[in-house]
């Protein structure tokens, strides 16, 4: 009997040893294990994703609104307002208290050629912005499944840096909320733009050097006749397609309220702040000694009824305006209300001209004005004119490192080879004749014109 017995046993353990009909539950348990794993990974790892996008999104809005308010508001300020705008954007169920602190805004400056970020909070030229769900803070993402292999959490973290640029159209060229109509037989040198939010008009037999740009929301608008790409050449590579809010005349006024102030944020280097003088025609305190006064009247005046080094205001007396009597006009700032008529022969060096008049003609020439000195782009001796109204120059218009700013149109006729180094922007039209040449300075003399900086992601 016992041998019986051991023999049996043995056979049952021979037998379950040789059994397969379990082994596909262990090998289930394995694979259940791989699909809870592998699911685990695309889930957690989808959630990872997710919430670096939202924090992504809030570190771009933050670094965009904090450059944007640093313009013209303090650094702590500018931060608090990042903050405001982003409020919301990181709900604390899901991102924690400190995953966007107002120490993660930096200010400082961007090296694009190195691609570089040095904080410098000093500065209005760059910002960057770090979001992050990390360990360190508590607030670091929690794994659903992959918890399973020791893997709770998962920090998380990204960077946003802004930057300010200056679109070269703004330094140099014509742009204009409307129309920009450019006539025939004339020549633009490389770098200069013809810009508009509308469309551009052109004629024929106009020259477009090689790195000219002639831009338009829709290229398809551009108006010309049928054999214009035939008669203008090199029109083809300039056009470009985009579109520009024009930044610098929605501070208009805020500009000229600050000139009329004596406010150095927007002089020129050649003025000194809250240096004012109020404009008498009788007055002449830039009359050398011995001279005798020139004769004029009370609507017009000369270069000697200027102060050098100073804001210059007039407030308007008369219906009919004033009028700028020919001869070279230096270092100084003009501001006033009235409707200004520049005489034939009036020369603009270092001097900035503003009125807050709102007439179509609120700056005018009958011929012969040059804005800007004469001196093949050298630094300085540049002139800006600023009206809330708008430009007229019948005939003969010069300009030398020049600016027009103008909220209504700007409308001129230019000498040949008369035009060189020009910046015209206008919220209205912008009309210019024919036989001139748009000569490029690439910047240099236009270091006083006016420009408001524009915003981009370069991080």
């Amino acid at each position: 009997m016992k041998q019986t017995s051991k023999h049996t046993d043995k056979s049952l353990i021979s037998n379950w040893v040789a059994d397969e009909e379990g082994s596909m539950t262990v090998l289930s348990i394995f694979f259940v294990l791989v699909v809870l794993i592998v699911g685990g990974m695309a889930m957690d790892f989808n959630k990872a994703i997710s919430r670096r996008t939202q924090l992504q999104t809030t570190a771009d809005t933050a670094a965009h609104a904090a450059l944007y308010t640093r313009e013209t508001q303090t650094e702590d300020e500018a931060k608090s307002k990042a903050m405001a705008t982003v409020s919301g954007m990181l709900p604390e169920s899901q991102f924690g208290v400190q995953a966007l602190l107002k120490t993660d805004i930096n200010f400082g400056k961007w090296d694009l050629e190195n691609a570089s970020f040095v904080v410098d909070e000093s500065s209005k030229t760059a910002v960057r912005v770090r979001a992050q769900m990390v360990k360190s803070r508590g607030n670091a993402s929690r794994n659903l499944l992959l918890h399973l292999i020791d893997r709770k959490k998962i920090d998380i973290g990204t960077e946003s840096v802004y930057s300010t640029y200056f679109p070269g159209c703004f330094t140099e060229g014509f742009v204009a909320e409307q129309v920009v109509d450019i006539q025939s037989n004339n020549s633009f040198g490389d770098g200069f733009c013809i810009h508009s939010n509308n469309y551009v008009s052109l004629n024929q037999n106009n020259y477009f050097e090689p790195g000219t740009v002639v831009s338009m929301p829709n290229i398809n608008d551009l108006d010309m006749p049928n054999s214009g790409f035939e008669k203008n050449e090199g029109l083809g590579t300039a056009l470009r397609q985009g579109e520009y809010r024009l930044r610098i005349l929605g501070q208009l006024p805020n500009i000229i309220a600050s000139l009329w102030n004596g406010e150095a944020e927007h002089l020129p280097p050649y003025v000194t702040p809250n240096r004012l003088h109020d404009l008498d025609p009788d007055d002449f305190p830039s009359l050398p000694e011995g001279a005798n006064a020139p004769k004029g009247s009370k609507d017009s005046f000369t270069p000697f009824n200027f102060k050098h080094n100073a804001v210059n205001r007039l407030i308007c007396y008369s219906s009919q305006g004033i009028t700028l009597q020919a001869g070279v006009y230096k270092n100084f700032v003009f501001v006033t209300d009235c409707e200004v008529k520049f005489a034939n022969g009036v020369v603009l060096e270092d001097v900035v001209v503003a009125t807050t008049n709102t007439s179509a003609t609120s700056l005018n020439s009958p011929q012969g004005l040059q804005i800007g000195r004469d001196d093949d782009c050298a630094p300085g001796g540049g002139a800006t004119l600023m009206t809330m109204g708008g430009f007229k120059a019948a005939a003969s218009l010069s300009v030398f490192n020049g600016q027009i700013l103008a909220e209504a149109d700007i409308i001129f006729s230019a000498n040949a080879d008369g035009v060189k180094g020009a910046s015209f922007v206008s919220n209205g039209e912008i009309e210019g004749t024919s036989n001139m040449n748009m000569g490029f300075c690439k910047g240099n003399g236009m270091e006083n014109a006016y420009r408001a900086p524009y915003f981009r992601m370069v991080n």
